[in-house]
């Protein structure tokens, strides 16, 4: 089991030690990928000229640009909630950087009142994230809307 405490303290952490965003989610993304078990993926999706551009990440070679709408990070950013997929196969107009990815969760992150990008990790396990995910995970991005620094992003 995943102790959340542990990760959200770690990540307080970290952005207080730099909290430009680059840098913060660079560490934020490996804290992720090594505190967890059962990921392929771990890290973050930024706006960038009204798509999703791959951030700081850990894992396997990403999609470089998501349109919003698209995908499960897309469709996080369209309706502006978090998407925890058991299947991703089963997700209409999923897009499959990693096809051996089959669960996947996606939380938005905000910053001066709008999305600024995505928390995205995925599993080769199907159904993989539960409730208690995604309570930990929002407890993390709450941190990082609170304390990194976004104010460089092209957005």
């Amino acid at each position: 089991m995943t102790d959340y405490r542990l990760i959200q303290e770690q990540a307080d952490e970290i952005i207080a030690a730099e909290p430009f965003y680059v840098a913060s989610l660079a560490n934020l993304s490996a804290l992720l990928f090594e505190s967890m078990e059962g990921l392929n993926w771990a890290g973050f999706y930024l706006m960038d000229k009204g798509s999703l551009l791959v951030g700081p990440f850990q894992g396997r070679t990403a999609c470089i640009r998501i349109e919003i709408g698209r995908g499960v990070c897309g469709t996080a950013v369209k309706e502006d909630r978090i998407q925890r997929v058991a299947d991703v196969h089963a997700f209409p107009g999923h897009i499959a950087c990693d096809a051996a990815s089959r669960s996947e969760i996606v939380l938005p992150i905000h910053s001066s009142g709008r999305i600024v990008g995505v928390l995205d990790i995925d599993s080769p396990l199907p159904d993989r994230f539960r409730e208690e995910d995604e309570e930990g995970l929002a407890g993390l991005v709450r941190i990082i809307e609170e304390k990194a620094d976004f104010r460089e992003l092209r957005g």
